[in-house]
C-alpha cells in the first residue's frame, strides 16, 4: 500500500461530506464520483482507519489517498515540452485541451512517462504526481512531483498559499488598467488581482483586452468565473463565455505563465515563466489589423 495524497483538513474549515470536500483537495480524483469509489475500495484513510461515504470532515484530520494495488502504467505517448526537471520535480508546459488526471487515457498524467525521466531518489514515486491543477481547456506551467517528499513539500505550500501563480488570458471588452475581483464562489472567498498588457479595438467584439491575472485563492475555474462576472469573459471560454463569442478550433485563450514556489530539496525559490502560446498575439494583431483597415476603407 503506498500513499499517494496526504493532506490535514485547515482549522475553521466549513462542515462538508467527505466526498464532497476530497474533488477539490486531492488532484488524482477530482471527480464526486471517483472519490466515492475510492472510499468504498478502502483507498481513503482518515486518522489511520478507512474512511466511510458519510463521513463528515473536521479540522485537524489527516487525509490519506492510498494505491492499494499498482498497476502497470499504461504511458499515453503524447510529446509536450519540459521546462524544468531534476531528481525532485517537474515543470512541464501543458498543452490546452487535455486533462491533467482522470478516468481516461489520454491525460497529461500519462504521458508524464514518456516525457520525464525517474528519480533516483530513495523515495521516489512510480507515477509522477501533478500537485495542482489546471483545466483541460487552459494551457500552460504544471508542477509534478517525482518523490514523496517533493509531494509533501510542494503540498504544504500550496495549502498555505505560497505558491504564487500568474496567468495571462485575452478578455472581451475594454477592462480597468488593473483592479482586484473579490466574488465568492460556491460561498468561498475567491480574489483575483488583474493588470492590463494591452487593448485592441476589434470589429466583432469592440475591444479584446490581454490582461495579467493574478489568483490570491484556488477555487476551481476560478479565473473564468471571476472575469465572466465582472463582465469581461476570457476569449474562448465555452462554459462562461457570451453566446457567439466562441471561436471553432482556437481553445481557450488562457495559460498559466509564470510560478514562484520554493524548491523542496534545496529550499531555494525558483521562478519560472513562458510566453503565451503564439494564438494570443496573433488574434490580437489580426484583430488590430482587420480594425484599421476598416477605417481606412471609411477614409476612402
Amino acid at each position: 500500500m503506498e500513499i499517494v495524497e496526504s493532506h490535514i483538513v485547515p482549522p475553521r474549515t466549513e462542515k462538508a461530506r467527505l466526498s464532497d470536500y476530497l474533488p477539490k483537495i486531492f488532484v488524482t480524483i477530482s471527480s464526486r464520483k471517483g472519490i466515492k469509489k475510492a472510499i468504498k475500495r478502502g483507498a481513503v484513510f482518515i486518522d489511520g482507519k478507512p474512511a466511510e461515504t458519510g463521513r463528515w470532515v473536521i479540522p485537524g484530520q489527516q487525509i490519506q489517498l492510498v494505491e492499494l494495488d499498482v498497476k502497470p502504467i499504461q504511458v499515453f505517448e503524447f510529446p509536450f515540452e519540459v521546462i524544468y526537471e531534476d531528481e525532485h520535480i517537474a515543470v512541464i508546459n501543458k498543452p490546452g485541451g487535455i486533462e491533467v488526471s482522470g478516468n481516461k487515457f489520454r491525460t497529461i498524467q500519462n504521458a508524464l512517462p514518456y516525457n520525464l525521466q525517474y528519480s533516483n531518489e530513495a523515495d521516489a514515486l512510480k507515477r509522477f504526481l501533478p500537485v495542482h491543477r489546471l483545466d483541460a481547456p487552459t494551457c500552460g506551467l504544471l508542477l509534478v512531483a517525482k518523490s514523496k517528499s517533493a509531494r509533501i513539500h510542494l503540498g504544504k505550500q500550496f495549502e498555505k498559499k505560497e505558491i504564487q501563480k500568474r496567468y495571462q488570458g485575452i478578455v472581451i471588452g475594454n477592462i480597468p488598467e488593473k483592479g482586484k475581483i473579490d466574488l465568492a464562489i460556491e460561498r468561498k472567498a475567491s480574489r483575483t488581482r488583474f493588470e492590463k498588457v494591452r487593448q485592441v479595438e476589434s470589429l466583432k467584439n469592440k475591444y479584446l483586452s490581454l490582461v495579467d491575472l493574478f489568483p490570491e485563492t484556488g477555487r476551481t475555474h476560478q479565473l473564468r468565473i471571476h472575469l465572466s462576472k465582472f463582465g469581461f469573459p476570457i476569449l474562448g471560454d465555452k462554459l462562461y463565455g457570451e453566446d457567439g463569442m466562441i471561436l471553432k478550433g482556437k481553445g481557450l485563450f488562457l495559460c498559466a505563465v509564470e510560478l514562484t514556489f520554493e524548491h523542496p530539496s534545496t529550499k531555494k525559490n525558483i521562478t519560472l515563466k513562458i510566453n503565451p502560446p503564439p494564438k494570443f498575439h496573433n488574434f490580437m494583431n489580426g484583430e488590430k489589423r482587420r480594425w484599421d483597415q476598416y477605417q481606412s476603407n471609411l477614409a476612402d
